[in-house]
């Protein structure tokens, strides 16, 4: 009888590594200042529009603010994603790109991704 050297790893290893190299994601997104309150009140809706149909989970949205170093800031949001490309999905779709314009017509804001550690 033939013995095959080549063996299929258990299912089990497979998930393992998938969960293992799939790091979540985070969109951080700082307000320093208000330019204009109008455009800021349109961004809002359109943002919860845009957010449907992807897997975000908001973590922080304008809580109470203990800044500890820096210029001053007016607040702050975290998002939380599965991975870079949802979060990247997300960013990039038209629906969101239509929503940024607002924010960034009303106010000084930074925004970037953030990978974070593994999950588990």
């Amino acid at each position: 009888m033939p013995v095959n050297p080549i063996r299929k790893p258990p299912l089990w290893i497979f998930i393992l590594l998938e969960r293992m190299t799939a790091m979540s994601a985070y969109f951080v997104m700082i307000r320093e200042q208000t330019l204009d309150s109008a455009a800021l009140a349109d961004y809002g809706p359109r943002a919860s529009l845009a957010a449907q149909g992807h897997p975000l989970k908001p973590l922080a949205t304008y809580g109470t603010l203990d800044q500890l170093e820096g210029e001053p800031i007016e607040g702050a949001v975290i998002l939380e994603f599965p991975d870079m490309a949802a979060a990247r999905a997300w960013y990039d779709s038209p629906s969101y790109q239509a929503a940024v314009k607002f924010r960034h017509a009303g106010s000084k804001s930074k925004a970037f991704f953030l990978e974070g550690l593994w999950n588990a």
